[in-house]
């Protein structure tokens, strides 16, 4: 009994895939502090760090957890193909349990959002939007091209736009040009979450880059989203739209075509991450880009550089 009681529990857990959800958590964290420094909040750090800062990432952390019980819901026959491990097909959760789980984490995600400010739930609110109809009929996951745009828009935008709103005005050019380059490095690096699934994608009616034109064919599509909005920060500094201390982040253009490079290589997927290197890879960088972004303005902002 206690035996059938842990798996269960470990189900609901790899029903929420918790290493995704450091995603959200690390760079929503990365991006609050840096717009608390930059917008120069007078308020302490640390009293902030756990009235706001720590709830508005668990926030999107339970939001991402969400779609993740969702898309496990729906991906079920593709699942049953490429990932017969996950609790759904091996049993260990039934359907009706992950709708259940995946409504409360979206609820709790609203409604904790409340709590951190009206323009936050707005955002919240437009995050969910997406990841619902991404899953859900019309399902916009089988749509080609659709799919990368409904990843890398609340994802990397949105989940910006939504952190700097916390402290700060987000139709500020900075905010808006780091969500950028976000939301296109994830419409280029998302596909490589497509290469274990392209069999049971196609046989399920998913179309891909990658099932679609093959994953060479699909990895120099991808290579532009991925490379050129790190390459294009010298130019975008130039211009005035970006801060010149931000110049370190051109150098993130080097493991993004490292992305690229083991696309092309098509290496086997890690058991332990679900994946293949070049999407763990692409993770990391993305965790490096929020990181060295916040890092890079609070020095700055101390200094006061901006």
């Amino acid at each position: 009994m206690e035996s059938e009681l842990k798996q269960h529990i470990r189900g609901y857990i790899d029903l929420i895939r918790p290493f995704t959800l450091l995603a959200p958590i690390i760079v929503s964290i990365c991006i609050m502090i840096a717009s608390f420094f930059y917008n120069k909040i007078a308020t302490n750090l640390f009293a902030n760090l756990w009235r706001i800062i720590i709830p508005a990432s668990f926030t999107l952390a339970l939001l991402n957890g969400a779609s993740n019980a969702l898309n496990q819901v729906t991906d079920l026959k593709a699942d049953k193909i490429s990932k017969p491990y996950r609790p759904i097909p091996r049993g260990d959760v039934s359907i009706f349990e992950a709708k259940v789980i995946s409504i409360i984490l979206y609820l709790s995600a609203v409604l904790l959002s409340v709590f951190v400010s009206i323009m936050f739930t707005v955002f919240i609110f437009l995050i969910a939007i997406f990841s619902v109809t991404y899953s859900l009929p019309p399902r916009l996951k089988d749509y080609l091209f659709l799919n990368q745009l409904w990843i890398g828009i609340p994802r990397g935008l949105l989940g910006v736009l939504a952190s700097w709103s916390v402290f700060g005005n987000v139709l500020d050019p900075l905010p808006l040009t780091i969500g950028f380059i976000a939301m296109f490095f994830l419409i280029g690096g998302s596909i490589t979450k497509d290469i274990t699934d392209s069999e049971a994608d196609k046989k399920t009616g998913t179309r891909t880059l990658v099932n679609t034109y093959g994953v060479k064919n699909a990895a120099f599509l991808s290579f532009p989203f991925m490379f050129f909005p790190f390459a294009y920060i010298p130019m975008l500094i130039s211009s005035g739209i970006l801060h010149p201390y931000l110049w370190l982040l051109t150098f993130l253009a080097i493991p993004a075509y490292f992305v690229f490079h083991l696309m092309i290589k098509h290496d086997k997927k890690d058991r332990v991450l679900e994946n293949t290197p070049c999407w763990t890879l692409m993770y990391i960088t993305y965790f490096v880009f929020a990181f060295g972004f916040s890092t890079l303005t609070v020095l700055a902002s101390i200094i006061n550089l901006n």
